[in-house]
């Protein structure tokens, strides 16, 4: 750059990176924001899909209301319209082995008077069950849910688990219980007006990446697509030149990184770097079908292999976390498995429609407290590197809180140096 400004490389223009090209000022640096693949938003996108004809998301994502990061996001890059809420909390959920359906409707403010109230609560579990939650909030350290809190009976099996479980893509008997205890503390701890559950109804490309995308070019910020980082290297300990194979760039004594990729591919371009080493899948299927009017927009599924189905224009989606074991299952097996649920607790054909699978193998690493205690911070040895992403350590699972809170923490990081 010829300006005399410094010059911010973001290296991924997933949710992270994006958040940190965001959260810099152009007035005070240059910005760059290099991507390894011909699109933005990394796991937080949308395509088109051929099979279907239509556009769907590679993921189904759930964000709250509570999600503070997630709100600045959307204000930030004019998209508030883009999520859509009911007026209050609530949590639908059909059993399919008992036929049984119910919904848990917290009230808005954090003096949880709603476990008193049988309608708004699990059937058959009684005011004091809940409290046993109280415990994953005092967690410290090592703990595990399964050590911090009973992990069995009705209300767990109804509630605590498909909340859990969808929250740290980990079985949460071996979860992190201090992880599993801040989103708590960000969600049902503060009353239903924090729980309210935000769709991208038309999708995470509309409302996260794209706008983003808009704001940043208005801003006069370059992202350069096609551009995968191969080598950084470092002398008196910073980093000196970019390698992208067709081209090496240079840092000036001013200029900085934010290295915002995948946990594996950090490893890789910076050797020695601590970062978690176990993760787990999370599989979602569409499928291409008009919707019952009468079914909410998100209806958890109790003794199902899919756990949540989510209702969308025209088609309808289910999400399974946790989902290494479906890793090997042939793709049609797995569509029929889950559209048979699907069918029985929406009242469609037993007809396998028009379906698309989409398994994620590294969709976020595992929330056990040993991988928790791999994160690495924003700032790294190196003066001019400094990390983004929701392997880092936000104090949050990998969640789009998270991977938002990581790219305005580094680029913090990286303006304050």
């Amino acid at each position: 750059m010829q300006d005399g400004k410094p010059t911010v490389h973001v290296i991924g223009a997933g949710l992270s990176g994006l958040a940190a090209a965001l959260a810099i000022a152009p007035a005070t640096r240059n910005i760059l924001v290099h991507e390894a693949a011909r699109h933005a938003g990394g796991r937080c996108r949308s395509y088109y899909d051929a099979t279907l004809k239509l556009t769907i998301d590679n993921g189904n994502h759930l964000v709250l209301s509570g999600n503070q990061a997630v709100q600045q996001h959307v204000r930030t890059i004019g998209a508030e319209d883009k999520l859509t809420a009911p007026d209050g909390a609530a949590f639908d959920f059909a059993d399919l082995a008992t036929g049984e359906r119910w919904q848990v409707r917290p009230n808005a403010g954090p003096v949880p008077w709603w476990i008193f109230v049988p309608s708004r609560r699990v059937p058959g579990t009684r005011w004091y069950d809940y409290l046993g939650l109280a415990s994953l909030m005092r967690a410290k350290g090592q703990a595990t849910i399964g050590e911090t809190m009973r992990c069995e009976g009705l209300l767990y099996d109804r509630l605590w688990h498909p909340l859990l479980v969808a929250a740290l893509n980990t079985e949460p008997r071996a979860s992190s219980a201090v992880l599993a205890g801040a989103v708590i503390r960000e969600s049902l701890a503060r009353g239903g007006a924090a729980c309210r559950p935000l769709i991208a109804a038309d999708g995470l490309g509309e409302a996260f990446i794209d706008p983003a995308l808009t704001t940043l070019a208005a801003r006069g910020v370059t992202v350069g697509f096609d551009r995968r980082l191969r080598r950084i290297d470092t002398a008196d300990g910073r980093v000196t030149t970019l390698d992208f194979g067709d081209e090496t760039i240079t840092l000036s004594p001013g200029d900085q990184v934010i290295l915002s990729v995948p946990a594996p591919v950090a490893a890789l371009l910076l050797p020695g770097l601590r970062v978690p080493t176990a993760f787990r899948s999370i599989a979602n299927a569409h499928f291409l079908i008009e919707p019952p009017a009468e079914l909410p927009g998100m209806l958890g599924m109790i003794n199902a292999t899919a756990e949540w189905l989510f209702r969308f224009p025209g088609r309808l989606s289910v999400t399974v976390s946790d989902a290494d074991r479906l890793l090997e299952m042939p793709r049609e097996d797995l569509a029929r498995l889950l559209w048979l649920e699907v069918a029985k607790v929406t009242g469609l054909p037993e007809t396998l429609p028009p379906w698309q699978i989409i398994r994620e193998k590294r969709a976020t690493f595992a929330a056990l407290p040993e991988q928790d205690a791999l994160r690495p911070g924003a700032v790294t040895h190196l003066t001019n590197l400094f990390l983004a992403g929701d392997w880092t350590a936000t104090g949050l699972p990998a969640t789009i809180e998270g991977s938002l809170r990581s790219g305005a923490v580094a680029a913090k990081a990286a303006l304050a140096a």
